[in-house]
């Protein structure tokens, strides 16, 4: 389409491109010249040069700012019509038309003032005090429509007075609130005046601290105070898109924004909130028959970017990206942070798009500020053929289509939740009742299924009763009101629904002064069954959840509790999430533990489900310790004042559960601490290095802990060094060290830090594994370390223990360790870090141990860890079971303790 053919389709479709294109003979001999390029700040400037004033003339000012606006939106509309503009390119070139006259319009009133009285001064320094005018809402989002108003608030750093220095001599001096109130008049006169060209903008300025009843403009201190002692959820809302247009002190005022506006935690009680605004603004609509608005509508714009702001002031304050102001950017964050599903977003980029395309054209037609459907047969078939559509109705198909997706999505995040059935309710309503005689409650309670009624019926009264639950604010109790009886309905479906019912008490009680945790619980119903689900498979998944809260996130999106985890990419997403901290060493801190937590908490959702055996989840858990650790060791370097290298020399050993890669939840990590470095200061540098990695994994922040460690095993425990160097340890090895140091190092591996440290312990280990001993010497030793075992954790129970006993793990490792130790000079394959099967099933191919016995072996020992597993997932304080249960088990791992030991398999009684 030539231009000519686009000017006319343009103005076909827009009365107002008409009546301006009739009133402006050079206008349309403009468009052609410059129809192809998009609007820049530039263009702009090159258009408003083109219409000259004196300085000093209002008037001709007015006329510029007002002809530049006509130039604007005649390209505007002209390329949107035509097809030469996406979305994009409309709301910039109209919120650069708001940047450049809002900057003009500010330059030229805060200069006639200045004339009068001198420049404003704060109070502190003396410095000159710059107005800032902030755009809100699409302005501030770079979203502006064509016909918009805009939205200001007008804020100033700090109080003081102008210090009347003038062209013409000493002036009037006057507080800078009366000089920046005077600037804001004038710029608003500039702006929305209506003169023989039109405005420029209306301009809107009810979003300002109390609204039309406040100051035309604050100072920061104004701002701050009135954010922490009136501001209003709705207002937090408001402010998510506010951006500085003039002033130049940005980060100042994003010092008192954010904080408004982000919350540091999780905050679901946003939702709530908003879904108060958009009930009130539904009202509004039902009472002025608006549902054909397609802004405030039923699935309209306002919907969508209700969906994106809403996890912006959730997430906010823990994730600094989705801190961020146009609504299409958000939903594509939430969609990568799997906050929103892929399929979703689409649906609500696509209405969006098709939403703002129509309100655009709604606009065209006579630059009014509209967004309701047209209600004659004309302008119906105007709007539809400039949307592209052979008739109204075609269009209306789609527009239904498009806002039921919108609809449909509103509803699943902001949706009223059904109320819980009235046995439950009832049963909380009544239970101090209950408590003192009555006998309903606990007949309701054994009807829903809960075996133990009575136990049930005691705790809930002892919550309700309670100080805690007394004590709490009416929002938070009224929340808690509403959670109990859901949580009752969502336990009874459980295998064992009154230990889960008392364990999901036991997690309300703790989080019932955390209002967001509650919102959150009240506004996911799937995020509560999840909780019961899981609580009741494991004692120990319900303590983790009590004492880590926040992991109630993770259960939005059942996908991450189902997704195989991708550690490399893990590891570089936290480390570019600290590096966003700076130096704020207890933020990082918190985040590592947030972070470690949240996986093992995807893990426990996966093992719970039965998606994970022992095996892989050892692994996995293995493999986030050691990340965990790699970043720790760096963020520790980096934050040494004294170093005598960049990089360090210096790697962690793994033993133990970690070494053998066989870590459980809870499992301590035992560590050794390695350097390879002959700089004078090396030894204390990495001492003190060793010493920050131990307080930054073991510290208890207000997010926990990382990990317990245990550094016992390095050379001379705990008379030794804490860190020591590579030769240093391949002598202790090779002279000093005991035999059960050697059987430890069979299970010892490189874990971080520097490769080439680890390598080199790799060599001493195998060198130290692989080297001639006296087998009826290593026999002996072997039997007396265990005999010790056994006499300091020996079973007095009649149960068998599945760790201690005779034909349980332990008896299996040392016999796989003997093998290690007593065969690796010939079998150098037996030195690797294979873990126990393995290592059997090698020893049973070099002829070791028989076939059978060795397969048998491993099957019981991956049985015994399963069950081991099981128990401590319900805080059993023991791993014991009856005999009979494990006597196939049991018989294939003595079976393999005697070939290697004969007769020593019988030294201990077993049950």
């Amino acid at each position: 389409m030539d231009a000519a053919a686009a000017i006319a389709h343009a103005r076909r479709h827009s009365r107002y491109l008409a009546r301006q294109l009739e009133a402006r003979p050079t206008l349309e001999e403009a468009l052609s010249t410059t129809l192809q390029a998009h609007i820049s700040a530039a263009l702009l400037l090159e258009w408003f040069a083109q219409t000259p004033f004196d300085a000093g003339d209002e008037a001709g000012l007015k006329s510029a700012l007002r002809r530049l606006r006509i130039r604007t939106m005649a390209h505007l509309i002209v390329r949107d019509l035509a097809g030469l503009a996406d979305l994009d390119e409309i709301t910039e070139g109209m919120t650069l038309l708001a940047e450049q006259t809002v900057r003009v319009a500010v330059d030229q009133a805060r200069a006639g003032l200045v004339e009068r009285f001198g420049e404003p001064r704060g109070e502190s320094d003396n410095s000159v005090q710059p107005f800032i005018c902030i755009g809100m809402g699409k302005l501030g989002g770079r979203e502006l429509n064509v016909s918009s108003d805009v939205d200001f608030i007008f804020v100033y750093p700090e109080a003081g007075e102008t210090d009347g220095e003038t062209p013409t001599g000493p002036g009037k001096r006057i507080d800078n609130f009366d000089f920046f109130t005077r600037l804001g008049r004038k710029v608003i006169e500039l702006l929305a005046d209506v003169t023989g060209d039109g405005f420029v903008f209306r301009v809107d300025m009810r979003l300002r601290p109390n609204g039309d009843s406040g100051p035309l403009a604050c100072s920061f201190d104004m701002l701050e105070n009135y954010f922490v002692t009136q501001g209003r959820e709705w207002e937090r809302y408001a402010w998510i898109k506010a951006r500085a247009l003039t002033g130049g002190v940005n980060d100042e005022l994003e010092s008192l924004r954010k904080p408004f506006v982000f919350r540091k935690y999780l905050d679901f009680g946003a939702i709530n909130a908003m879904r108060d605004l958009h009930a009130q603004i539904r009202r509004e609509v039902a009472r002025r028959d608006m549902a054909d608005n397609i802004k405030l509508g039923p699935g309209g714009i306002r919907e969508i970017e209700f969906i994106a702001q809403v996890f912006q002031l959730i997430r906010g304050g823990r994730e600094s990206a989705l801190q961020i102001r146009p609504t299409q950017k958000v939903l594509d964050r939430l969609a990568l942070r799997g906050v929103l599903g892929e399929e979703a977003v689409e649906q609500l980029q696509d209405a969006y798009v098709f939403l703002r395309r129509l309100e655009h054209r709604l606009q065209y037609v006579e630059d009014a500020q509209t967004h309701k459907l047209p209600a004659t047969a004309e302008d119906q078939t105007l709007i539809a053929s400039a949307m592209g559509f052979d008739d109204y109705a075609a269009l209306l198909v789609e527009l239904d289509r498009h806002r039921a997706h919108v609809s449909r999505h509103f509803d699943a995040v902001f949706g009223a939740q059904d109320a819980e059935t009235s046995t439950p309710r009832a049963v909380w309503q009544d239970i101090e009742q209950c408590e003192a005689g009555a006998g309903e409650c606990r007949s309701a309670l054994s009807g829903m299924g809960f075996s133990d009624a009575d136990e049930l019926a005691h705790r809930l009264s002892a919550f309700k009763g309670g100080s805690r639950y007394r004590q709490l604010p009416d929002t938070s109790r009224t929340r808690v009101d509403a959670l109990v009886p859901k949580m009752l309905e969502a336990c009874r479906d459980t295998p064992q629904p009154t230990a889960t019912a008392l364990r999901g008490l036991d997690l309300l009680e703790a989080i019932s002064r955390r209002a967001a945790y509650l919102a959150l619980l009240a506004e996911f119903p799937q995020a509560l069954g999840m909780v019961a689900r899981l609580i009741g498979a494991s004692s120990w998944a319900a303590t983790y959840l009590v004492r880590h809260p926040i992991l109630l996130d993770e259960l939005l999106d059942t996908r991450l509790l189902t997704a195989e985890p991708d550690w490399p990419a893990f590891e570089a997403g936290l480390r570019a999430q600290l590096d966003e901290l700076g130096d704020d060493t207890e933020r990082q801190m918190d985040m590592m533990r947030d972070a470690h937590h949240a996986q093992v908490f995807r893990l426990l959702a996966r093992d719970l489900a039965g998606d994970l055996s022992v095996e892989r989840l050892s692994d996995h858990l293995s493999a986030l310790a050691d990340a965990m650790l790699r970043i720790t060791l760096d963020m520790c370097w980096g934050k040494l004042p004294r170093r005598h290298c960049d990089r360090p020399r210096f790697a962690v050993i793994a033993y133990g559960k970690l070494g053998g890669k066989e870590l459980g939840y809870a499992s301590d990590l035992d560590v050794i601490f390695l350097f390879d470095d002959t700089h004078e200061a090396a030894q204390e540098t990495y001492a003190r290095l060793a010493q920050r990695m131990l307080t930054w994994l073991s510290s208890h922040t207000s997010a926990g802990i990382l990990f317990e460690t245990d550094t016992r095993l390095r050379p001379n425990g705990e008379s030794g060094l804490l860190v020591s160097s590579v030769e240093a340890f391949r002598d202790y090895q090779q002279k000093s060290a005991w035999v059960w140091e050697h059987q430890a190092l069979t299970r010892a591996r490189y874990c971080a830090g520097d490769a080439g440290v680890g390598a080199q312990f790799e060599i001493i280990r195998r060198e130290v594994l692989t080297q001639p001993r006296d087998l009826a010497t290593l026999r002996s030793e072997v039997l007396a370390m265990r005999q010790k075992m056994m006499d300091n954790y020996g079973n007095k129970s009649p149960l068998f223990d599945l760790k201690q006993d005779p034909g349980g793990l332990i008896d299996l490792e040392f016999a796989v360790q003997y093998m290690v130790l007593a065969h690796s000079g010939a079998h150098p394959e037996l030195t690797g870090n294979l873990g126990n099967i393995a290592l059997l099933r090698i020893a049973a191919s070099a002829g070791l141990l028989p076939a059978d016995d060795a397969v048998a072996a491993g099957d019981a020992y991956r049985r015994l860890r399963h069950l081991q597993h099981g128990l401590r997932l319900n805080d059993a304080p023991k791993a014991r079971l009856p005999a009979d249960d494990v006597r196939i088990e049991r018989a294939a791992i003595r079976a393999v303790w005697s070939h290697l030991f004969g007769d020593a398999a019988n030294s201990a009684p077993s049950p």
